[in-house]
């Protein structure tokens, strides 16, 4: 999946700290967060897209280990990322 420089200087305007700002952890949960969403729309209607499931499943663990690492950090930026993009219920 492709993402125009707009819509990456936008997710990094909103969650991380000016537009450039690529390196911050939330910036980069929310990119991959997007990417998830995207690639499993994907695969509802591409069943047997066997190398995009692999991805998917590589995207979400590479956001998983983000997850942790705020959590090992500070504990309210990971509660304020998860409120944020809605990753729990």
């Amino acid at each position: 999946m492709h993402l125009d420089i707009e819509v990456k200087k936008e997710f990094f305007k909103k969650f991380g700290n000016s537009d450039k700002d690529s390196g911050n952890a939330e910036a980069q949960i929310a990119m991959f967060t997007h990417k998830i969403e995207h690639l499993t729309k994907h695969l509802k209607s591409n069943k047997k897209d066997f190398f995009t499931q692999r991805s998917l499943v590589n995207m979400v663990g590479r956001r998983r280990k983000l997850l942790n690492y705020l959590t090992s950090k500070d504990i309210e930026r990971y509660r304020a990322i998860v409120k944020t993009l809605g990753l729990r219920k």
